[in-house]
């Protein structure tokens, strides 16, 4: 009798868990409600209750190492850019003179138009290369003729 309190114990854990891991990241929670389900699995072919209890600890702890070794291999992953870090390293043509003495500056990118500073004036129609992203303005820098020339024809 008292095993079958502990088979909707492990059961009811498992589901628990498992819908707790929806709201949480990470998959923090879910080494547990594996854990949980292998307990209940053994819990319902009538298993003894100190094995079910080392059964849910050792899941728990080896599908909590692998899901770790698992998100640590995704996290490695590169990001996409997104938002303006998305034109990091696009090149782009000036249409307003860009100095950051007189606050000035535009860039066209892909038929947008981008607030632009630099640590040196660059003159309307030059070809220029983002550097980076300062707040609302792309950072700028100019491209050699013959690398605009190329990049334009690919």
């Amino acid at each position: 009798m008292e095993n079958e309190v502990w088979r909707w114990l492990w059961t009811c854990s498992a589901v628990v868990f498992s819908l707790a891991e929806v709201f949480t990241a990470g998959f923090f929670l879910l080494p547990f409600a594996i854990g949980a389900a292998a307990a209940a699995v053994l819990a319902w072919v009538d298993a003894h209750i100190l094995l079910q209890w080392l059964v849910f600890f050792v899941g728990s702890a080896v599908s909590f190492v692998y899901l770790r070794r698992f998100v640590r291999r995704l996290d490695d992953d590169e990001q996409p850019r997104v938002g303006a870090n998305r034109l990091i390293d696009a090149h782009g043509k000036i249409i307003e003179r860009v100095d950051d003495d007189a606050q000035t500056g535009m860039v066209r990118i892909g038929g947008e138009e981008w607030r632009a500073s630099a640590t040196e004036p660059i003159e309307v129609d030059a070809r220029v290369m983002v550097t980076e992203i300062d707040g609302t303005r792309l950072v700028v820098v100019p491209v050699p003729q013959e690398q605009a020339t190329e990049n334009t024809e690919s």
